[in-house]
């Protein structure tokens, strides 16, 4: 059964795995991504995971139109935007104010239940921001907000403008891509693990309760690939193999399960769209990986601790 978490510090309940829509696009039909939908509903995912880039629209569009008849109520629905792509980022005001516009247009919603800037902007002005954020607030256009791909530093700032709405920052996290963890473990060590990349980015999470979602979940590297049944990782693979057999679940299971064990409560954002392996991969919900597990999965990705 899925479990479910508070998001942040609101009372908004998520489940632990949600639903990311960038491929849906590739379902070829919108009987089929209503399928998608309901088989994610039927397995207690009703979080679904957005950003105005993905398919340039058009994944918003054909969730919109498939999602049509599912009471609102029922969904949580999650999108993104400040990304010109290939060109800049953008968290003007203005730009903020016609993404979500945009989205809410294509959504065949009112409202987004979170709204995060999806990528850091160096020429932010948070007073813009704050700006915006309110003005969506009080046009109920948005619950809540957060940010993606953000350290410690950048989220501080950003909340010291805009009252501490900030209440998740979504992040790349697997086994095989836990630099925010590596840093932590290797703390007064002279190694590249031990560099600190992201500020504490864990750590300042769990202090002010934002709630990290973990977006590829299978892949290692800057989208370098799946490390799930790759030659490059052979003892993480097997490892797995035999606690997915020990759990009576599948591999991409313990790979969600291995980060669901972290106290942090990281809220897990899967991509599938297979059906199937989207059933698959709840049953990770279920799964607590004892301590000698999780670090043993850790150090057979390639990991050392000091």
């Amino acid at each position: 059964m899925m479990k479910t978490m508070k998001l942040g510090k609101t009372n908004l309940e998520v489940p632990e795995i949600g639903l990311g829509c960038m491929r849906i696009t590739g379902l070829g039909s919108k009987a089929e991504v209503r399928s998608l939908i309901d088989t994610a509903m039927d397995q207690g995912i009703n979080f679904f995971d957005h950003a105005d880039i993905y398919a340039d629209g058009e994944a918003e569009a054909i969730f919109g139109e498939a999602a049509a008849d599912i009471p609102r109520e029922k969904m949580i629905i999650q999108t993104k935007c400040a990304i010109h792509p290939g060109t800049s980022y953008d968290f003007s005001k203005e730009h903020i104010l016609k993404s979500v516009e945009g989205s809410l247009k294509r959504l065949k919603t009112d409202y987004v239940d979170v709204l995060l800037l999806h990528r850091p902007d160096t020429l932010m002005e948070p007073e813009e921001v704050a700006e915006a954020f309110e003005t969506l607030e009080k046009q109920g256009k948005v619950r809540y907000f957060g940010v993606s791909n953000e350290n410690a530093m950048q989220m501080e700032l950003l909340n010291h403008y805009c009252g501490g709405r900030i209440v998740a920052d979504q992040l790349q996290f697997s086994i095989a891509h836990c630099d925010i963890i590596d840093s932590g473990l290797n703390v007064n060590v002279h190694n590249d693990a031990g560099t600190n990349r992201d500020g504490g980015v864990l750590e300042y999470c769990r202090l002010k309760n934002i709630t990290i979602q973990a977006w590829s979940p299978f892949q290692y590297g800057m989208f370098e690939g799946v490390f799930l049944g790759s030659e490059k990782f052979p003892e993480l693979n097997k490892l797995i193999g035999e606690l997915a057999k020990k759990y009576q679940v599948t591999d991409n299971a313990i790979a969600v399960a291995w980060i669901l064990r972290h106290p942090a409560r990281i809220q897990t954002i899967v991509g599938s769209t297979n059906k199937k392996r989207v059933a698959d991969i709840c049953k990770a919900s279920d799964v607590r990986l004892t301590r000698e597990e999780w670090y043993a999965l850790y150090m057979a990705a390639g990991k050392q601790l000091p």
